[in-house]
C-alpha cells in the first residue's frame, strides 16, 4: 500500500468513526454529525476562524480571509461525509439552498452601497458636512444631529451603509479632537443599529427576517419607540463627556453638489420602492427590485456621461466641467463597495448554515427555546450577538425556526440588532467603524461605553414588552 493509499484509508477511517454517531439511515434526511469526529472538526475551524475575526484589528488580517477559508472546509468535510453515505445530492441541495440565502444578501447589499457610494462622489455628504460645520455647531450638537442623522437613514440605507457615511463626516469634522471622533463613532453605532432594528432595510438581521417572510413590512415600525430608547439612553450619557467647542470649517469642503448628486438621491429611494413592491406585492426577493434599481442608476449614468461629452465637444473643456457633468461610471461605483464586509457576510453565512446542517443549531434550539423559553432566549440572543457579530447568530435563528408569536421574533429582531451595539465586533456597523477610523474608534474605545449601551438595551427590551 504505498503512502497516497495509506492516507486516503486513515482519511476513511477518521470521518466514518464511530459508525453509530449517524441516527439517520441512508435517506432523504439530513445526518446527525453533533457527535461524529467531522462534527468536532468543523466546531473548531469556526472557533478559529472566528477567532482571527475577533484579532483583525490587532492581526491586521481582513475579517473575509479566515471565514472564506473556513466556509470552504466546512463544506468540503460535510460533502466528504455525505458522500461516504451516498448522500451528495442532500449535501449540495443544503449548500444551495445557504448559497442562495447569501446572493440574495449580497445584491441587495451591493447595489445599495453603490448608490453611497454614487452619492459621495456627487459630493451630496460633503455638502451635509459644509451645512453642519458652517452653521457653527459645537461638538455636542454635532454629536446629537450625526446620532439623528444615522438614526432615521439607517431605515432606508441599512445601518452598514449608513454608519460609514456618518463616520466620513465626523472624521472630518472632528480632525482637531480625536475624544471626540471616538465617542461620536461609538454613538453612530448605537444610532444606526437601533434605527436600523425598526426597518426591514435598516439592518441586514431585519432584512433576512423580511426576506424569509416571517414578519410583513409595517410589523417592524412597531419596534420604533424601543429603537429610539436604546439610541437615546446611551448617547445622553455620552453627551456630558463631549468637548464643549465648536469645530473650524476647513477650506476644502464644497458645499456644492454636483449636477445629478440630488436625483440620485431620489432614484435610491425609488430603487428601495421598487424592492418593496417587487417583496410584498409579486412575492419576490427584495433583491430583484434592487438589481432594476442599478439599472435606474446605469441610465442616468448614461445621460450624465452623454452630457459631459457634448460639453466636451461643444467647449473643448469647459471649466469646471469636471464638477458639473463629469464622466459618470457606474462600475467604478461597483467597484467601491465593502467587498471585504461583502466576502465576510459570505463566509459567515456559509459556516453558520454548514454547522445547521450538522445538526447543531437544532440542539442549541431545544436547549434554549425549549429549556430557557422565548423571552429568555431572545434576550440572550443579543447579547451573544455581541460576541459573535448579529448576522451568523439571526441567522442561526432563522434556520432553528423556533415556534414564536410576533411579539417574540420582533423582540429577537430587536435585540439582535441592538445587541450588536454592546460590542465594536457585534454588528457590521462596528466592525466597518474599526476600518474606516482605524486609531480612533477600537474595540477598547468601544468597551468602555459598553455600560451605558447595555442600559439602552434593557430599557428597549423592557418598553417592547411593555408596549408589543
Amino acid at each position: 500500500m504505498n503512502k497516497k493509499n495509506i492516507i486516503f484509508f486513515f482519511l476513511n477511517l477518521l470521518l466514518l468513526f464511530p459508525i453509530s454517531a449517524f441516527s439517520a439511515e441512508i435517506s432523504h434526511n439530513a445526518l446527525d454529525l453533533t457527535s461524529h469526529i467531522s462534527g468536532y472538526l468543523v466546531l473548531s475551524v469556526f472557533l478559529v476562524a472566528y477567532t482571527l475575526v475577533i484579532f483583525e484589528e490587532k492581526l491586521h488580517l481582513q475579517k473575509s480571509k479566515p471565514v472564506l477559508v473556513a466556509a470552504g472546509i466546512i463544506w468540503a468535510i460535510i460533502a466528504y461525509v455525505y458522500k461516504m453515505h451516498g448522500l451528495n445530492d442532500l449535501a449540495r441541495q443544503a449548500l444551495e439552498h445557504n448559497f442562495l440565502e447569501y446572493t440574495e444578501l449580497f445584491f441587495f447589499l451591493l447595489v445599495a452601497m453603490t448608490y453611497i457610494s454614487a452619492m459621495i462622489e456627487r459630493g451630496v455628504f460633503e455638502a451635509l458636512h459644509f451645512a453642519l460645520v458652517s452653521r457653527n455647531y459645537s461638538y455636542r450638537q454635532i454629536f446629537w444631529i450625526t446620532g439623528i442623522v444615522a438614526f432615521f437613514i439607517s431605515p432606508i440605507a441599512d445601518n452598514l451603509t449608513t454608519a460609514l457615511i456618518m463616520c466620513t463626516v465626523i472624521l472630518t469634522i472632528g480632525a482637531a479632537k480625536p475624544e471626540f471622533i471616538a465617542i461620536a463613532c461609538v454613538n453612530i453605532v448605537v444610532a444606526a443599529n437601533a434605527g436600523g432594528a425598526f426597518s426591514p432595510f435598516g439592518d441586514i438581521t431585519t432584512l433576512m427576517v423580511w426576506q424569509k417572510g416571517i414578519l410583513e413590512f409595517t410589523t417592524f415600525f412597531k419596534l420604533f419607540i424601543p429603537a429610539v430608547l436604546n439610541f437615546v439612553v446611551p448617547a445622553t450619557i455620552m453627551y456630558f463627556y463631549l468637548p464643549k467647542d465648536s469645530p473650524a470649517l476647513p477650506e476644502n469642503v464644497s458645499e456644492e453638489i454636483k449636477h445629478g448628486g440630488l436625483f440620485i438621491v431620489l432614484l435610491f429611494l425609488a430603487t428601495i420602492a421598487t424592492s418593496i413592491f417587487f417583496h410584498q406585492f409579486l412575492h419576490l426577493p427584495p433583491a430583484i427590485g434592487m438589481l432594476m434599481g442599478l439599472g435606474y442608476l446605469k441610465l442616468f449614468g448614461y445621460y450624465l456621461r452623454t452630457k459631459f461629452r457634448r460639453e466636451r465637444s461643444a467647449f473643448d473643456m469647459v471649466p469646471g466641467a469636471e464638477g458639473s457633468g463629469s464622466a459618470f461610471d457606474v462600475f467604478s461605483h461597483i467597484a467601491k463597495s465593502e467587498w471585504d464586509t461583502l466576502f465576510f457576510f459570505y463566509g459567515i453565512i456559509m459556516s453558520v448554515g454548514g454547522l445547521g446542517f450538522m445538526g447543531y443549531l437544532s440542539l442549541t434550539s431545544e436547549f434554549m427555546y425549549g429549556e430557557l423559553g422565548a423571552t429568555t432566549a431572545n434576550i440572550l440572543v443579543g447579547v451573544a450577538s455581541a460576541l459573535i457579530d448579529n448576522i451568523p447568530v439571526m441567522f442561526a435563528v432563522l434556520t432553528m425556526n423556533p415556534e414564536m408569536s410576533e411579539t417574540q421574533w420582533l423582540l429577537v429582531t430587536l435585540t439582535a440588532g441592538t445587541g450588536g451595539s454592546l460590542l465594536s465586533i457585534g454588528s457590521a456597523a462596528g466592525v466597518a467603524l474599526m476600518g474606516q477610523a482605524k486609531g480612533f474608534y477600537t474595540f477598547s474605545s468601544h468597551l468602555k461605553w459598553m455600560p451605558a449601551i447595555a442600559l439602552g438595551y434593557i430599557v428597549s427590551i423592557y418598553a417592547h414588552l411593555l408596549i408589543n
